[in-house]
């Protein structure tokens, strides 16, 4: 069976949670529960309250999801 493709889409991060999880605020208005991408804490990259991210949604699990890029 062939792996889904996640749903992109952007927000702002509201809340920084233990364990490098964070809430955010997409664009829609709906709140979210993400972590960072492994690459992410591979090169030390931070991601703080207020920072404009990308992420991908999973197709399964609306509510999560992981932090792919964080916007300059």
């Amino acid at each position: 069976m062939a792996k889904q493709e996640g749903i992109e889409m952007e927000g702002v991060v509201t809340d920084v949670l233990p364990d490098r999880m964070y809430r955010v605020e997409l664009e829609n208005g709906h709140e979210v529960l993400a972590y960072a991408a492994g690459k992410m804490s591979k090169f030390k990259i931070r991601v703080l309250t207020g920072d404009r991210v990308t992420l991908v949604l999973s197709p399964y699990d609306l509510t999560r999801g992981r932090i792919v890029y964080r916007h300059k």
